[in-house]
């Protein structure tokens, strides 16, 4: 198991279709070569803002190998696999046949599980491959203290991704991993996993997760880097602007439709240029309202950059 850790904005691209509903691999090619040409920390392929869902594995195996050979070396790349444990295994397995560099373990499916039954399917599916392994706690793949501490020490699970939010049980558990591995010295990184993390990235800086998960990074990357700089350099004044003028209405936006955190990211990769399809059901496209509203977004948080730029002039 080869493992870098990661540093910087984490780049989640969207999966492209054609309007008949096929992958578009050319438009895929091209959405990962202008994402990682803008300096992403890592490139995860075919997760949550990818459609993961909606994937079979024969599509989920070309995903991976484009991405793979776009990105060519220069940043790792991370594969989602999940569903059943049979399911999550293939999806494993594939990524490995493809090249890529580690796994986001996404939740099974959705039953109600002990935390036995939970440490019992991501040992399976850690040891399905020799790949790296990031768990992502959310949904109904909830972490306690013990059972993280549990998984963390299984030899190839070096991270952790939270998705539900609970910032005082994160907590906890950052403490508790890192003081479990500390004496073995064992390489782990924690990762803000929340839709829109940049909102909540404040908070979890403060508990000691300075990665996260940037669906911004997909269609504007420059202001997904710009907020990275801010929050990474402490400029509390950009970081405010930026919040107030794009992120902020951005997840007001996203809150009104089921959904619109990976649809209305797929609208913006069409915006900037990367024709990348419609969604697939059960995900719904955004109103031509709600495609309106996200331009004006974009465009106020561009010109938070511009007035920026100005003032250092």
């Amino acid at each position: 198991m080869a493992f870098s850790a990661f540093d910087g904005v984490l780049f989640f691209p969207v999966t492209p279709f054609t309007e008949a509903g096929e992958v578009d691999l050319a438009k895929l090619a091209e959405h990962v070569a202008k994402g990682v040409d803008a300096g992403p920390g890592g490139v995860f392929i075919a997760c949550g803002t990818g459609e993961f869902h909606a994937l079979e594995v024969g599509e989920f195996e070309e995903v991976v190998r484009v991405a793979v050979e776009v990105t060519a070396g220069r940043v790792p790349v991370y594969a989602g696999a999940g569903g059943s444990v049979a399911q999550a295994k293939a999806f494993a397995r594939a990524a490995e046949r493809n090249a890529a560099d580690g796994l986001l373990l996404l939740p099974p499916y959705l039953v109600t599980m002990p935390q036995e039954g939970l440490i019992a399917y991501t040992r399976e599916v850690a040891a399905a491959t020799d790949l790296p392994l990031i768990v992502y706690n959310r949904g109904n793949a909830r972490y306690t203290e013990a059972s993280a501490v549990e998984v963390a020490q299984l030899p190839t699970v070096v991270g952790f991704k939270d998705g539900t939010g609970d910032v005082d049980r994160v907590a906890r558990i950052v403490r508790a991993v890192t003081d479990a591995l500390e004496p073995s010295g064992k390489p782990f990184q924690f990762f803000n996993g929340l839709p829109t993390a940049e909102v909540s990235q404040q908070a979890y800086r403060a508990i000691g997760v300075t990665l996260y998960s940037s669906a911004t990074f997909a269609f504007a990357p420059e202001l997904a880097l710009a907020f990275y700089g801010a929050i990474e350099r402490d400029d509390e004044a950009l970081t405010a602007a930026l919040l107030r003028e794009f992120f902020h209405p951005l997840v007001r936006l996203r809150d009104t439709v089921p959904g619109y955190a990976v649809s209305l990211v797929k609208a913006g990769v069409t915006m900037e240029g990367v024709e990348a399809g419609p969604v697939r059901a059960p995900l719904i496209m955004p109103t031509p309202e709600a495609l309106a509203e996200l331009e004006r977004i974009i465009a106020a948080g561009r010109a938070v950059i511009a007035d920026e730029l100005a003032a250092v002039r």
